[in-house]
């Protein structure tokens, strides 16, 4: 048994830190996750719309533009994945949760800027998602996703 281990203590030790490596990763998603979910919850009463805003004469105080980018990577060993998945057909999972994470994220830290400079809503939302990194430019190949979120913050005159 001994020599069996010895003989391809290589392999054991890759499959090792393909296991460790890809355990950390899912850790990393779940808090992140948790993260946005919780963020989420606090500045939902932050009007949000993708629409053009229309208000009345005098309804608006103040407007200026707000934003909110995230660069997220998928790990090595999920990248990995995607590859065999990207052999055999089907839904990556990996790069949905990506670029998912990259949008909320760049979401939440544009309400967060709103309502820091005292903002009772967003209009006129817009999302950008672009690949960035050495693998950018590849076919089928994902290196890092930014995600930018721009809009419109007004502070509305109240009485």
């Amino acid at each position: 048994m001994q020599e069996v281990i010895l003989g391809n203590l290589d392999l054991f030790l890759f499959l090792l830190f393909v296991v460790i490596g890809y355990s950390c990763g899912t850790i990393a998603e779940k808090r992140h996750y948790k993260s946005i979910i919780n963020r989420e919850k606090e500045l939902i009463k932050l009007m949000l719309v993708n629409a053009e805003g229309r208000f009345a004469d005098g309804a608006v105080h103040e407007s200026f533009l707000v934003s909110g980018s995230m660069v997220v990577s998928n790990d090595y060993f999920k990248r990995l994945l995607a590859i065999l998945r990207n052999f055999f057909g089907g839904r990556v999972k990996a790069y949905e949760s990506l670029i998912d994470r990259a949008r909320r994220e760049a979401i939440l830290r544009m309400k967060e800027e709103a309502k820091s400079k005292g903002a009772h809503m967003i209009v006129n939302l817009r999302l950008e998602t672009s690949t960035i990194g050495r693998s950018a430019n590849k076919k089928n190949s994902v290196g890092s996703i930014e995600a930018l979120a721009y809009g419109t913050a007004v502070v509305m005159n109240r009485p």
